[in-house]
């Protein structure tokens, strides 16, 4: 089986393609009745369904994987470990899951990029959902220790008060502008008019 795709998405960093392009691999084998379970790359398969944030699929590709494999590669177990925490909404779990396993070295580029992005989404929903945050609930969102979590959200704008250990969220300001032309206008006009006469 050609996985010359796979290898060039993984080599150029395009993890958001690499789910289509495994969904796609695997479809082709299927209809061209080729074997592909044992050389199958499930793990990269299932990570990056859930990379783009579609744990369902990633679901229905666990419960499509065959037992053998389940029990022979313990890394697809360590990927869908990730999984049920997401499932679950363990926000901590995840980061215990993504480092409590020793990652073969194909994955693990795809691991670090997934982390760094997970650490991304807790910070946005951590922003959007709480105006103030304990310290410690603070580090387990973003699965870093309190110090560390403490200096990035500080870097963020974010207020520290060492007395309680909260943290006061800073609300980061978004610019609309809205865009204006001189067709527009005109439109208006010709309409407000329309309506008066």
């Amino acid at each position: 089986m050609d996985f010359s795709p796979l290898t060039e998405a993984l080599a150029s960093k395009s993890y958001q393609s690499i789910a289509d392009i495994c969904d796609n691999l695997l479809l082709q084998a299927a209809a061209e009745g080729v074997a592909y379970e044992d050389d199958w790359p499930y793990s990269i398969h299932l990570l990056a369904h859930i990379y783009v944030d579609d744990i369902n699929s990633a679901r229905f590709l666990w419960k499509s994987i065959p037992s053998a494999i389940k029990e022979s590669q313990l890394e697809v177990v360590a990927v869908w470990k990730i999984g049920q925490k997401l499932w679950m909404r363990d926000y901590g779990g995840v980061h215990e899951a993504i480092r409590g396993f020793d990652w073969s070295q194909e994955v693990q580029c795809l691991v670090a990029a997934f982390s760094e992005l997970y650490t991304k989404r807790m910070f946005h929903l951590l922003l959007s959902a709480y105006s103030t945050i304990s310290i410690q609930d603070t580090a387990l969102f973003l699965g870093m220790s309190e110090d560390d979590a403490t200096n990035y959200v500080l870097q963020q704008g974010w207020v520290v008060d060492p007395a309680s250990r909260m943290l006061t969220v800073k609300k980061q300001t978004t610019v609309t502008e809205q865009k204006l032309d001189a067709t527009k206008l005109q439109r208006l006009t010709e309409y407000v008019f329309h309506l008066e006469h």
